[in-house]
C-alpha cells in the first residue's frame, strides 16, 4: 500500500500481469480471500522456482492467519518449513505461526516458535542498526496529572457510562476529625469522564507544564506505612499490590450526604455498595446493569474469617435496580482461605479476567479466567508462566480488542516496582501469545498500575505513586503511533524475467525530521531487503542497478495503522528492451494539444480530481486494460492530474484509478468502430479520499422531524451508488440540526436522523457495518443562524443537513 511518487512519468509500455504478480497485488492490498485464490492457481501449475514457491506458500499462510483460519495457516506454514532448503523466516511469520499454534490449542510447539521470533527478531535488529539511526521512532505519550486527586489515594479507574468509577480513601465532601472510623477505601464516581480536569501536564519530553487556571492541590502527603491498617490488626489485605492500602486518616461520610454535582467532581459511588470495609477495584458489563467488585470477606452483615485468622478479599456481583445496586451475591469461586480481587470482564462479558492467591499458582498473586457458562462461572484458569511469574501479577484489564494490561515486578526489564505489561492472548482469550512492556513516560521507576484504555491505545487513564510516593490517577493520550516503526519487505525483480534481481542499490530518503543522510542498503541473492521504517513519515526509494532503468517510488507510513508487514515490489527494466506498442515502432508520444487531425488512432485523456473541491490529483496511478488482448498499459498523472493513453479501435477498454488512501475507481471505455475516424475521449473521474466530508445536496428534514423526505431518497440514491462503486467504504452519517429548540434534544434529533439515514441505505442493500451514524445536533451551523440569532427559513434549513465523511477506502 505506497503512495506512488514517481519523478518521471512513465512510457505507456504494455503490462501484461502475470498471475503471480496479480496474487501478490492482492496480498498487498490486504485482500486476502483473492490472494489465496490467486495463489492456488499459481501452486497447481508447479512451475514456480523453488525460492519463489516457499515464499507463496508463506503468503498463504499469512493469507489465512489474518482471515482468522488458524488451522489452514498452520497446514501452510507446516509445508513450507519441513523443506530442508528454507532459509530462515522473518520475525513476522515466527509470530504469525506461533499465534495460529496457540489458537489451535498447540502451547509446547507455540512457545518455540515464539522463541525463534524473539531470537530473529533481535539478529534482525543488530542487522539493521544503521538503518534505524533514522527509522525508528518511539511511541510518545503525554501525561495528565487531575484534579480528582487528593492527598490520599486514588488507583483502579475504570470506565462507566459516560464517568469513571475509581477506589479513594477520601471523601468528596469536608472532612471531620473526630470521625472514629479511619482507614477504608470506598468507590467514587465523576459523572462525565470528559469534565475531569488537568492540574499540570506531563510532556512527552519528561517536562512538566502547569495548565492554565488550575490550582494545584497543595495539601502535603501524608507517611504511609505498609501493613498498618487504621482499625484492623494486620492481615494478608493490607497489601500494596492486591490493592488494600493503608491509614489514611479518612472520615465516615454522613448518612443521607447529597451526592456533590459540580462538573468534573467526584462523588462517593453507591450507599449500598459502600461499607466500613474495603471496596474496589471493580468492572462493569457492557450496558453497565452489572458490576463486579472487589470486597473484604464481608456481606450482610458477616464477616469471614480465614483458618489463618485474616480477613481474605472477595469478588462480589450486583445487579443495578430501584435506583442502587441491589441482589449482591459472591462469585463461586471464591474463598475463605485466599484472596480473589481486582475484576476485569470482556467487552462481550463471557470471560471474567481476576487475581487471586489460590494454591497451586505459580506464585504470589497470579491472573485467572473464568467463562461464563450457562449463566454460571467455570472453574477459573491460570492463565500460566507465560504471564504469571513468582511474585504478583495484579490490576488487569481487557481492552475492547482482548489485549489485557496488567502490572507485575516480577519480570525482566522492568523500570522499578510495578511496571505495566499488556498480554496478546489467543482467539478465545484463555492462553497467552505475547507479552510487551509498556515504554516511559506510562512506566516509570515507581509503580505504576491499573490501566484502562480503548482497543488503540489513544488515550486511557492509569495509576501511580510516582509524585511524592502518593497514589494518584494520571490520563494519558498517545502522541504518535502506535507501533514504532513499520516492517517493510522491499523485493527487486527484473520485468521481463520475473527473476530477482540481487546487489541492487535502494537509496532510502526521509522526507520528515532530522535523521540525516540518504541511507543504502543492497539486495540480497533472493532480491530482498528488509527495513524498519519510521511512522507517520514519507519516504522516497531510488533503486539501481548496472544494466536496467532507475526506478523511484514514494512510500508513506502516515495512514498504516495496523502492525502487518508491507510489501514493496520494483520491477526494473533492461535498456537492452525497448518499449513497443502492438507490436509496432515506438511513437512518440502525442501532445493534450494535439489536434484530431493529426490523430492515427483515438485517444483517451482525462484529469484525475479530488471529489470534495476537484483540485488535480498528483501521482495518480492510471491503467488502461485492452480487453481484447488483456494487456495493461499505465501512467502517473503529474501536478495536473492528467493522464493520456492511445487506444486501439475495435476493443473495449477499462481505466483503473488508484493511490494510496484514495479509493481505486474504474470506467469502462466501450469499443471505437474499427472504420470510424480517430477521435479523443474525455474522461475526468474524480477520487474519494480518506476524510472527505461530502455534503449530500437537498438532504434536508422538516423541523423537529427524523423521517426522510422523498426528495431527500432520491438524492440517498447517489450516496447508495456511491457505496457500490467502493466496495471498501466505510462512511460516517453526520447529521446537523438548526439552532432551534433545545440542545440536548436536537443532538438526540439529529442522531435519529442519521439513523434513519442509515437505515434507508441498509434497506438498498449496503451493509449495516459500513455506516455509522453521528448526530452533531446543533454545533456545527454553516452559517450565522446560532442561538439568539434571527434567521429565514431558508437559512435555518441550510443546517438542518447531512453529510457522509469517508472513515476507510481504497
Amino acid at each position: 500500500m505506497a503512495i506512488l511518487l514517481s519523478a518521471i512519468t512513465l512510457a505507456q509500455t504494455p503490462v501484461r500481469e502475470s498471475l503471480l504478480q496479480q496474487a501478490n497485488r492482492q496480498f498487498d492490498t490486504q485482500a486476502y480471500a483473492k490472494a489465496i485464490a490467486l495463489y492456488q492457481e499459481v501452486l497447481s501449475q508447479n512451475l514456480l522456482p523453488l525460492r519463489q514457491r516457499q515464499q507463496v506458500l508463506l503468503n498463504v499462510a499469512s493469507s489465512y492467519f489474518y482471515l482468522g483460519d488458524n488451522a489452514r495457516s498452520e497446514e501452510f506454514y507446516k509445508e513450507v518449513l519441513s523443506e530442508d532448503s528454507l532459509n530462515d523466516l522473518t520475525p513476522s511469520h515466527y509470530l504469525n505461526y506461533a499465534k495460529a499454534l496457540a489458537n489451535n490449542g498447540k502451547m509446547q510447539e507455540s512457545e518455540k516458535y515464539y522463541d525463534l521470533y524473539q531470537n530473529s527478531k533481535h539478529t534482525e535488529s543488530r542487522l539493521n542498526q544503521s538503518a534505524e539511526i533514522f527509522t525508528k521512532k518511539r511511541i510518545t505519550y503525554r501525561l495528565d496529572y487531575l484534579a480528582i486527586n487528593t492527598p490520599n489515594a486514588e488507583f483502579s479507574p475504570m470506565y462507566y457510562k459516560e464517568g469513571l468509577v475509581f477506589v479513594s480513601g477520601k471523601a468528596a465532601g469536608a472532612v471531620s476529625s473526630e470521625s472514629t472510623q479511619k482507614g477504608y477505601l470506598d468507590l467514587f464516581f465523576v459523572n462525565k469522564e470528559n469534565e475531569i480536569k488537568a492540574l499540570s501536564t506531563l510532556n512527552a519530553d519528561g517536562t512538566e507544564t502547569d495548565v492554565i487556571g488550575s490550582r494545584r492541590n497543595s495539601a502535603g502527603s501524608q507517611s504511609r506505612m505498609l501493613g498498618s491498617d487504621a482499625y484492623t490488626k494486620s492481615t494478608s489485605n493490607d497489601s500494596r499490590t492486591i490493592g488494600i492500602y493503608n491509614g489514611y486518616g479518612l472520615n465516615d461520610k454522613p448518612d443521607g450526604q447529597k451526592n456533590n454535582t459540580q462538573p468534573g467532581k467526584a462523588t462517593p459511588f453507591s450507599k449500598e455498595l459502600n461499607t466500613r470495609y474495603h471496596e474496589g477495584p471493580v468492572t462493569f458489563n457492557a450496558d453497565g446493569s452489572q458490576i463486579i467488585f472487589t470486597r473484604n470477606n464481608f456481606n450482610e452483615g458477616q464477616k469471614g474469617v480465614s483458618n489463618d485468622n485474616n480477613i481474605k478479599l472477595k469478588l462480589y456481583s450486583a445487579q443495578w435496580g430501584n435506583g442502587d445496586w441491589t441482589n449482591i451475591q459472591e462469585l463461586p469461586f471464591n474463598s475463605d482461605d485466599y484472596s480473589t480481587a481486582h475484576p476485569s470482564l470482556s467487552k462481550d462479558g463471557s470471560l471474567l479476567y481476576f487475581v487471586s492467591d489460590m494454591p497451586k499458582g505459580i506464585g504470589g498473586k497470579d491472573i485467572y479466567v473464568s467463562r461464563l457458562e450457562n449463566g454460571r462461572w467455570s472453574t477459573p484458569i491460570n492463565l500460566g508462566k507465560e504471564l504469571n511469574t513468582k511474585q504478583d501479577e495484579v490490576f488487569p484489564f481487557v481492552d475492547a480488542r482482548g489485549n489485557l494490561y496488567f502490572s507485575t515486578a516480577g519480570r525482566k526489564g522492568g523500570y522499578g516496582g510495578l511496571d505495566l505489561y499488556y498480554a496478546v492472548l489467543s482467539k478465545d482469550g484463555t492462553k497467552v501469545i505475547e507479552v510487551i512492556h509498556l515504554d516511559a513516560p506510562i512506566n516509570s521507576k515507581a509503580d505504576d498500575f491499573g490501566l484502562i484504555t480503548d482497543a488503540a491505545r489513544t488515550t486511557g487513564y492509569f495509576s501511580s505513586n510516582r509524585r511524592e510516593g502518593d497514589d494518584d490517577i494520571y490520563r494519558f493520550t498517545r502522541e504518535s503511533s502506535l507501533y514504532e516503526c513499520r516492517q517493510l519487505l522491499v523485493r527487486v525483480f527484473d520485468n521481463q524475467t520475473q527473476q530477482p534481481l540481487d546487489s541492487a542499490t535502494i537509496t532510502v530518503k526521509s522526507k520528515v525530521g532530522d535523521q540525516g543522510a540518504d541511507k543504502s542498503l543492497q539486495t540480497d541473492a533472493n532480491g530482498w531487503v528488509h527495513l524498519c521504517l519510521a511512522s507517520d513519515n514519507d519516504f522516497i526509494f531510488n533503486v539501481s542497478k548496472t544494466g536496467f532503468q532507475d526506478n523511484t517510488i514514494g512510500f508513506s507510513t502516515r495512514y498504516l495503522t495496523d502492525d502487518k508487514p508491507t510489501r514493496l515490489e520494483f520491477g526494473m527494466e533492461a535498456f537492452a528492451v525497448a518499449p513497443v506498442f502492438n507490436s509496432s515502432p515506438e511513437k512518440k508520444p502525442i501532445a493534450l494539444n494535439d489536434s484530431i487531425s493529426t490523430l492515427k488512432h483515438s485517444r483517451v485523456r482525462g484529469i484525475v480530481r479530488t471529489e470534495t473541491d476537484r483540485q488535480p490529483i498528483e501521482g495518480v496511478l492510471v491503467k488502461l486494460r485492452n480487453e481484447c488482448d488483456k494487456k495493461i498499459y499505465e501512467s502517473i498523472t503529474g501536478p495536473d492530474g492528467r493522464y493520456d493513453f492511445e487506444i486501439a479501435e475495435g476493443c473495449d477498454y477499462t481505466l483503473i484509478y488508484s493511490k494510496d488512501t484514495y479509493g481505486t475507481n474504474t470506467i469502462k471505455i466501450s469499443k471505437v468502430p474499427k472504420k470510424a475516424e480517430p477521435k479523443v475521449l474525455s474522461k475526468d473521474i474524480g477520487l474519494l479520499k480518506k476524510g472527505d466530508i461530502v455534503k449530500l445536496d437537498n438532504i434536508y428534514y422538516d423541523q423537529g422531524k427524523e423521517g426522510i423526505r422523498p426528495d431527500a431518497a432520491r438524492e440517498l440514491e447517489k450516496m447508495v451508488a456511491t457505496m457500490k462503486r467502493y466496495p471498501s467504504l466505510q462512511a460516517e452519517i453526520l447529521s446537523h440540526t438548526d439552532s432551534r429548540g433545545d440542545a440536548n434534544f436536537n443532538r438526540v434529533l439529529s442522531q435519529k436522523r442519521a439513523q434513519a439515514v442509515v437505515d434507508y441505505m441498509v434497506s438498498k442493500g449496503i451493509p449495516q457495518k459500513r455506516l455509522k451514524p453521528t448526530g452533531m445536533g446543533e454545533s456545527l451551523p454553516v452559517n450565522g443562524c446560532v442561538d439568539g440569532v434571527i434567521c429565514t427559513e431558508a437559512e435555518y434549513q441550510r443546517n438542518r443537513r447531512t453529510e457522509f465523511k469517508v472513515l476507510e477506502i481504497r
